[in-house]
């Protein structure tokens, strides 16, 4: 039978895997662009570089102010115990278990159950609750939903999410500059002066053509990775939210009421959907039209959660009604 501490191990162990994979898609792509566009090694690993140090530049201004914009963009404003006292209460008591400073609380005033973490570490980190969660679930299930957000502060979900991040904006903005470059005319000179002074590479125009494909295939495979990134960690932060409150049922309760409700989450977007613990834009809103899931379904977290305590799988019935719900 599967445990807490094998789920979390495997979870971690595949997410790094992943993000090498990011970082190889990143590497070979830079390099193909580089030596298409120079026809020299120097000039690829240059490219590389660069295309690096841009990303980088890009991902700063995130890193420090990206939770702020965020809460901003969520109508999220900060709450006291005077004001919550319930939930500063659960979050005072998992942020003690979990060892971590106890982040400052928001709530967003909406009838939609949902809620997710933000910050850079624990020591500027945020959760944020919507009024939904707060009226709709009891104390057990908070625990959950709290435990859960808490877990990826703990586990360093931001910051590792941040790592791939970059990785997948540097490839999607190298494809964007090659192919740019490559429909004005300004990626292949160098090829072409080379062949007319009579030292033509073949080896340039065939690694041409690998970084066209590249340049249409890897943006799009490296979202994928980055979204598989985000539904790992969100299977370790479902296992790390019961080693925190030992009662694995309040989280799986907690997880099929948000996901059931049918409610919008208005101030929900494609930003920042991968945040929330249950995608948050239904498969009935249009704007879930051509969204890549960037969430692991209801059913299976469920599932993964009953193993902990030896429970079995939930019934055919509920099984079908979970399995339509993300």
């Amino acid at each position: 039978m599967a445990t807490f501490y094998t789920l979390q191990g495997q979870n971690r162990r595949n997410s790094v895997l992943l993000l090498l994979v990011v970082a190889l898609v990143f590497a070979v792509f830079g390099l193909a662009v580089g030596y298409a566009w120079t026809g020299s090694e120097a000039g690829a690993l240059s490219a590389l570089v660069i295309a690096l140090g841009a990303s980088t530049v890009l991902s700063i201004g995130s890193y420090y102010a990206g939770d702020s914009i965020v809460l901003a963009a969520s109508q999220a404003h900060e709450v006291s115990a005077q004001q919550a006292p319930q939930l500063i209460n659960v979050v005072n008591e998992l942020a003690l278990a979990a060892g971590i400073p106890v982040p400052k609380v928001y709530i967003i005033d909406d009838t939609a159950p949902n809620a997710f973490a933000t910050g850079r570490d624990p020591q500027h980190a945020s959760v944020a609750i919507t009024t939904g969660l707060l009226e709709k679930l009891d104390r057990e299930e908070l625990q959950g939903v709290i435990g859960h957000e808490l877990s990826h502060i703990g586990n360093l979900d931001i910051r590792f999410t941040l790592l791939v991040g970059v990785l997948v904006g540097g490839i999607t903005l190298l494809a964007d500059i090659f192919l740019r470059m490559t429909f004005w005319g300004g990626v292949g000179g160098g090829r072409r002066r080379r062949d007319d002074s009579g030292g033509g590479n073949g080896a340039q125009a065939i690694v041409m053509v690998l970084a066209l494909v590249l340049a249409i295939l890897a943006p799009i495979f490296a979202r994928l990775v980055q979204l598989a990134v985000s539904r790992q960690r969100e299977y370790l932060a479902d296992a790390s939210s019961v080693a925190l409150t030992r009662n694995p049922a309040g989280l799986e309760r907690a997880l099929a009421k948000i996901a059931g409700d049918t409610e919008v989450l208005e101030v929900a977007n494609r930003a920042t959907q991968h945040l929330y613990i249950v995608n948050p834009i239904k498969k009935f809103e249009d704007r879930s039209k051509g969204l890549f899931s960037t969430h692991p379904p209801v059913l299976e977290r469920i599932n993964r959660l009953r193993t902990l305590h030896g429970a079995p799988p939930v019934d055919a019935n509920e099984a079908r009604t979970l399995a339509g719900l993300d």
